[in-house]
């Protein structure tokens, strides 16, 4: 490996699927401002839309949460095309 290239701030971090609230610690270098607790200790918190817990592919489901409300926005933003 070459020295000085990979970065030397990983801590544990927790990541949060905002699609069904599952919540897991791993090592990570990502910035964010917000944190949780979990199990009486305090993490960074990063939100993801999904993950393992929610992804068809690894769950099984083929139902998807939009909940970003992407095709709410799409809908309001060409709303006024509609004849």
């Amino acid at each position: 490996m070459k020295a000085g290239i990979h970065p030397e701030n990983y801590r544990v971090v927790a990541f949060k699927d905002m699609s069904n609230e599952d919540v897991f610690l791993t090592k990570s270098t990502a910035d964010t401002s917000e944190t949780i607790e979990v199990d009486g200790v305090e993490y960074p918190l990063v939100k993801l839309e999904i993950s393992r817990t929610s992804h068809p592919y690894y769950t099984g489901k083929s139902k998807l949460v939009d909940t970003a409300g992407r095709i709410d926005k799409f809908k309001n933003k060409y709303a006024k095309f509609k004849k």
